[in-house]
């Protein structure tokens, strides 16, 4: 699938499953954004991995807590590539804890980013999207956003919001020509999962019936297809990638 002259715009685009991401549609020539907040020697470097391929990349600062922040990132993006033609909101943190143990910051801190920043992204660039009468917003969510998982109550809430959000949206922009789906990935080999104790890990993975944990490459296709032109009849949907968990 090529996304020449199209514009990609990713939150959290500089590290892990963004990383992978920014590099998947710049591999097949879109035009990438790459926001960041923290860590903005890696958002350089996958800036210039992409060019180094031969595709197109700029970095852009925001906080997607921020609606003025959002507003910006968008508008950044259409000043350099004239247009959003993709938004992928897949900026995302966790608090993990027991109710009776997490603070009331943690909560809030997980539901500003998780789902409040993915609202924001997508009230940004809703007159750009409905302007042009096309667009594909891809959002992530987690299979805990479907199952719960104890000690995760503010992320899961966050999650489920998300896949909620994503459902009302996709009836929204419809009539537009807009899509917007959901991706809501299982246990992932990140730097967090790698952190994990070792009996963690293995106890999440007598979970999954394929027994193994995904690649951030198998998000990226996913979203590779939902952003593509072969997707243009799917919307309001979740897209698990989980191994089989549920």
């Amino acid at each position: 699938m090529n996304f020449k002259d199209k514009t990609v715009v990713i939150t959290g685009g500089n590290t892990g499953i963004g990383r992978e991401l920014a590099i998947a549609f710049g591999m097949r020539k879109a035009n990438v954004v790459v926001n960041f907040i923290v860590n903005e020697e890696a958002a350089v470097e996958t800036i210039s991995h992409i060019e180094n391929l031969g595709g197109k990349a700029i970095k852009i600062f925001g906080d997607v807590t921020k609606l003025d922040d959002c507003k910006n990132i968008i508008d950044k993006s259409i000043k350099v590539f004239g247009k959003v033609d993709v938004l992928i909101n897949n900026s995302g943190i966790t608090r993990d804890n027991l109710i009776m143990r997490m603070s009331e910051d943690d909560f809030d801190k997980v539901i500003d980013v998780n789902l409040k920043g993915t609202w924001n992204m997508c009230k940004s660039v809703t007159r750009h999207m409905m302007k042009n009468r096309s667009g594909k917003i891809i959002n992530i969510s987690s299979v805990v956003g479907i199952m719960g998982n104890a000690g995760q109550s503010n992320y899961v809430a966050s999650k489920a919001g998300i896949i909620g959000l994503t459902k009302s949206l996709a009836k929204e922009f419809g009539p537009r020509g807009i899509t917007v789906n959901a991706v809501a990935p299982g246990f992932i080999e990140t730097k967090m999962t790698e952190a994990l104790p070792v009996e963690v890990r293995e106890n999440y993975m007598k979970q999954i019936p394929l027994g193994k944990f995904g690649t951030p490459e198998d998000i990226a296709n996913s979203c590779i297809f939902l952003a593509s032109s072969r997707a243009d009849y799917i919307t309001g949907q979740v897209l698990s990638i989980n191994g089989g968990m549920i």
